[in-house]
């Protein structure tokens, strides 16, 4: 079983040019959207109006229901748009980037104890960098997590090297995971990469624990990781976060000053070039691929091929841009051939051991998949689906060849036991 365990997973390969250069290259675009997750709705109240010129790290929304949640802008620049679907639900807010603009310095030194560092991450803006399971999300502003997973390694492909990420940043990283303790009272788990170590041994009172994964994918989801080591359930919920948003935390402890860049990979087979920047959340995905896009059409993607959609600014938690060249439209099949050909009923799940390495050899594969596409909610949440989200089940969408839209039916899922069951 432990073979087993260490050969787990698989290594999907897509095309894409070599990278040029060696290093990650600065980057700010000229424009940035703030926007929620893919999937996720958030009711917001604008602080800011259009026209208005505000600072880097300037709230410019918060939480309709937690106003305390705030949003921030990503660089100093100009309010551009403000749009707000029904019922005052974000949509996106559009700023133009101005150069020499000021920068919003906090009361780092002060955040001492549990409600003073809530109180500093939540108007930083740290707070929404913080995902939760079950059900996805940020955290609520007072929940406690039963354990906080530190995500250092990602095994998707085109994925950043965390480690790169952190070159350099050891100790703002470990003042990071030392205030992630205080928000718990279970362990803090650093998942990384087999190599040096990112922390030394004994931090936060040996609250904090390291634990090595394999580089196959999913071995590097998040996902896998919470149910094999801290499983999510309704009255235990676990949050996780990409360890460069730690390293950022430590540093505006530290200075009062929260880092707005991330290693970012630009990749994909729609490239002439691949490339490694350093951009700001939210960044234009046309400015940073650039003279770097191949000829002809083109479909740009915030985040991997496995899990990544169309997007014109980067995901709030996406390190990936994925280009690749647009399919052509083929001429759709005659009305009566598709209904000879396609059935309404999900399509049978055949047993195979790629599927089975899909999910790490971790979860009962084919029994998790039946009961996601039955719509069995009972059994899916016996079987570890309360430790999922979409990107965990995107690359067992791909290993189906696209027949089962696993992550609309995780989804569904999550949002009916969330109705029903959550308090």
């Amino acid at each position: 079983m432990p073979a087993l365990k260490v050969r787990a997973g698989l290594t999907p390969t897509f095309p894409s040019p070599p990278q040029r250069d060696r290093g990650p290259t600065d980057v700010i675009t000229q424009e940035a959207g703030i926007r929620t997750s893919s999937g996720q709705t958030l009711r917001i109240t604008p602080l800011v109006k259009e026209d208005d010129l505000v600072a880097q790290g300037a709230p410019v929304a918060c939480l309709r229901d937690a106003p305390q949640i705030q949003f921030v802008a990503p660089m100093p620049g100009r309010i551009a748009r403000i749009s707000l679907k029904p019922g005052r639900k974000l949509s996106e807010i559009v700023m133009f980037h101005e150069a020499g603009g000021e920068v919003v310095q906090h009361d780092g030194a002060g955040a001492t104890t549990d409600h003073a560092l809530r109180d500093l991450m939540q108007s930083a803006g740290v707070w929404p960098w913080l995902r939760r399971r079950p059900f996805g999300g940020m955290p609520a502003a007072d929940e406690r997590p039963s354990a906080i997973v530190v995500m250092a390694i990602d095994t998707r492909p085109f994925a950043p090297d965390p480690r790169q990420a952190l070159a350099g940043r050891e100790e703002a990283f470990a003042h990071g995971l030392q205030a992630l303790a205080s928000l718990s009272d279970g362990p803090v788990f650093v998942c990384h990469a087999p190599g040096p170590a990112l922390f030394e041994r004994g931090l936060g009172d040996g609250q904090v624990r390291a634990e090595a994964c394999t580089p196959r994918h999913p071995q590097g989801s998040a996902g896998l990781r919470i149910h094999a080591l801290a499983p999510a359930t309704i009255e235990t919920p676990v949050w996780d976060i990409h360890a460069e948003d730690v390293a950022a935390l430590g540093d505006l402890l530290s200075t009062g000053i929260l880092p707005m860049s991330r290693l970012v990979r630009v990749a994909g087979s729609g490239l002439r070039e691949s490339r490694l920047v350093r951009a700001q959340p939210g960044a234009d995905l046309r400015e940073l691929t650039l003279r770097a896009v191949a000829p002809g059409a083109h479909v740009l993607m915030s985040g991997s091929p496995l899990d990544g959609h169309e997007a014109h600014w980067l995901a709030p938690r996406h390190r990936q841009i994925t280009v690749l060249p647009r399919p052509q439209n083929d001429k759709p099949p005659h009305w009566f051939v598709a209904a000879l050909t396609r059935s309404g009923l999900p399509k049978p799940v055949i047993p195979t051991a790629a599927l089975t390495q899909a999910f790490g050899a971790a979860l009962p594969a084919v029994a998790l998949v039946r009961a996601l596409s039955a719509g069995d909610d009972e059994m899916a949440m016996k079987l570890g689906a309360l430790s999922m989200l979409e990107e965990d089940v995107g690359l067992a969408d791909y290993v189906l060849g696209g027949q089962s839209d696993l992550a609309e039916f995780l989804r569904g899922m999550l949002d009916r036991i969330q109705t029903e069951l959550a308090p």
